[in-house]
């Protein structure tokens, strides 16, 4: 398969077309000496992909004019990393929202400014295969440009992963952490107690508060227990009545419908919280 050079990029990435698409080539030198119209042998590539939004097509071109070819050659790298460690097709919008997130992350560390970020315990919880692999990837970066990029990053680089190998929007990710943090929040606040979040039951609530935004999400209903919604309702008030105060908040965030049964499930999860933290 042949390709008609579009524009070069730098001596290793250039953008093709073939059947009027749009392609990414890399290879090594694959554009020196390369021309608007030349052809580009399939022999030549390394590594492709599409991008098939134009949108994406001009953000992705913009930000590769603006670095430099061992920090680009190192985010390709990376992306081949976390598609190896993944083992499962990625989202392409990888290419442009990660290249995005580290060149700005690497400008913000050159420039002293740190980022904190505020739901790397639940990220670390919540997606403890793509902390891993986002681990690896912090690693990787900063030995090859030889930095050091904060911890932070790994949950930021790990909820972009977890994007790909969702296709979920990073801003939703985003909003759900931030939405399980004030969840965890009244809780803390409720039952006036303050949960380790090192702890498998920090661990196990996240996860539980992660599965019922989910479903409410995608508006999934769980069987209802009638037996055990009367019987929580007359032995733990406050437990019931603080579950529906986190629906009424889900609700109010999601703007979707959050089925009863979600609180029969909720307060069993908050009694057991409770029992464990009295202990």
């Amino acid at each position: 398969m042949a390709y008609l050079v579009g524009k070069v990029l730098n001596n290793n990435v250039i953008i093709a077309t073939n059947q009027e698409k749009e392609f990414v080539l890399i290879g090594r030198g694959i554009g020196f000496g390369q021309k608007s119209g030349n052809r580009i042998q399939d022999e030549q590539v390394e590594k492709m992909f599409v991008l098939k939004e134009p949108a994406e097509q001009k953000q992705y071109k913009q930000l590769l004019e603006t670095i430099d070819e061992e920090m680009l050659k190192t985010i390709i790298s990376v992306i081949e990393m976390i598609h190896e460690q993944s083992d499962v097709p990625l989202n392409e919008k990888i290419h442009v929202a990660l290249t995005d997130h580290l060149v700005f992350a690497i400008h913000r560390l050159n420039r002293g400014m740190e980022v904190r970020n505020p739901f790397l315990a639940e990220t670390k919880t919540l997606y403890p295969k793509q902390y891993k692999i986002a681990e690896d990837v912090t690693r990787l970066v900063n030995k090859r440009l030889n930095i050091h990029l904060p911890d932070d990053e790994i949950g930021f680089i790990a909820l972009h992963i977890h994007s790909a190998i969702g296709d979920k929007k990073i801003g939703d990710l985003t909003a759900h952490s931030a939405l399980l943090i004030q969840l965890v929040e009244m809780i803390e606040k409720q039952l006036d107690i303050t949960i380790d979040k090192t702890s498998i039951d920090y661990m196990r609530l996240i996860r539980h508060l992660r599965f019922t935004i989910e479903r409410v999400v995608h508006q999934e209903e769980v069987a209802e227990p009638t037996s055990i919604k009367l019987l929580l309702q007359k032995e733990y008030p406050t437990f019931y009545n603080l579950a529906w105060k986190l629906i009424k908040v889900m609700q109010q965030k999601l703007q979707k419908e959050v089925f009863e049964a979600e609180a029969v499930y909720l307060t069993l999860h908050l009694q057991r919280l409770k029992a464990v933290q009295d202990i």
